[in-house]
């Protein structure tokens, strides 16, 4: 059967859902839920997504994404991948953990990505792991980090969830209200346990007949999706990776004119790659050809040697990880 088109375009939003394959307990230790939101966070950094909602459940995870860039299969690909390659190393083992091609359900912004979040807060209250009065120490959820705004990443919209749930106010008072709020959908809410909070998770568009309508019956919008993901999504891609090494050079006072002088591994140069490598999804080749590095295999070893003997104590790295990418 042939897979679905994946409708990627500028700042579409997602609900994206995986499990372990075999629906195996991929989650099962706080040890492995913290090596995969470490990813996660280095993806939406990379991709420069904005994460409205998540939760990490024992064998599945779920995330509401919004992606600026139209970048969600190539975030996708190097999120599951790393953390793959990263689970497996640690453990030993070989083979496939998700259990096949993500879900990806689009999402019409407002209402219900709202419901969407909820939806994802509200899973370990389903699946009976703790009480809505219990959920804010669920610690691998964004409704944790709502309760913590101190440790919240930049990329993370958690007022998403206030906004949808009546303009609730970002702090205790909102908070509390939205708790009260998330035990009436629990209870009775549509986002709780009726039919409509199990079809959050189903089918491919959660919206409107008017949005669905304007994804799917609109032959020129399906059209130009399939030329964005083509085309489009490389081009702006690579204008973002553009900006970002502006700023990056511009912060270290350098110049591609100098980039080109200098030697090919040189450190300050390492420092920006490395940076490029940790902001955006800069590739090996797109770096080597814009920074003067040599082969891509040559920057690979390099990147290494440098993040190993260099990286912690290097100001031009100190200096670049101050500034963002976007």
């Amino acid at each position: 059967m042939a897979r679905k088109l994946r409708l990627e375009f500028p700042g579409a939003c997602y609900h994206v859902i995986n499990r372990g394959n075999y629906c195996r307990d991929i989650f099962r230790t706080d040890g492995a839920k913290a090596a995969f939101e470490a990813c996660l966070f280095e993806a939406c950094l990379k991709s420069a997504w904005l994460l409205h909602a998540f939760t990490l459940m024992r064998n599945h995870f779920h995330l509401a994404l919004e992606t600026p860039y139209g970048n969600l299969a190539a975030g996708m690909q190097w999120l599951e991948a790393t953390f793959a390659n990263r689970f497996n190393k640690l453990r030993g083992e070989q083979g496939h953990l998700f259990q096949g091609r993500y879900k990806a359900l689009l999402v019409e912004e407002g209402t219900r990505l709202g419901q969407v979040c909820h939806y994802i807060h509200l899973n370990p209250v389903r699946a009976g792991i703790v009480a809505v009065a219990q959920l804010k120490n669920f610690r691998y959820s964004s409704y944790w980090y709502l309760w913590r705004p101190g440790n919240r990443p930049t990329f993370m919209e958690a007022t998403t969830a206030l906004a949808e749930a009546g303009n609730l106010g970002d702090d205790r008072n909102g908070w509390a209200a939205y708790e009260a709020y998330l035990d009436w959908q629990a209870k009775e809410g549509p986002a709780g346990k009726s039919r409509a909070y199990v079809n959050l998770s189903r089918g491919w568009a959660l919206g409107t007949t008017d949005f669905k309508s304007a994804l799917v019956m609109d032959h020129a919008l399906l059209a130009s999706s399939r030329a964005w993901e083509n085309v489009g999504a490389k081009e702006v891609r690579e204008i973002q990776w553009s900006t970002a090494l502006d700023k990056a050079l511009k912060a270290l006072q350098r110049t591609s004119v100098e980039a080109r002088k200098s030697r090919k591994s040189a450190e300050w140069k390492l420092a920006v790659a490395a940076w490029m490598k940790s902001r955006t999804q800069a590739s090996n080749r797109w770096l080597t050809d814009h920074l003067d590095l040599g082969a891509p295999a040559a920057l690979s070893r390099n990147l290494t040697n440098y993040r190993r003997r260099l990286q912690s104590q290097d100001p031009a790295w100190k200096r670049l990880i101050s500034i963002s990418a976007t």
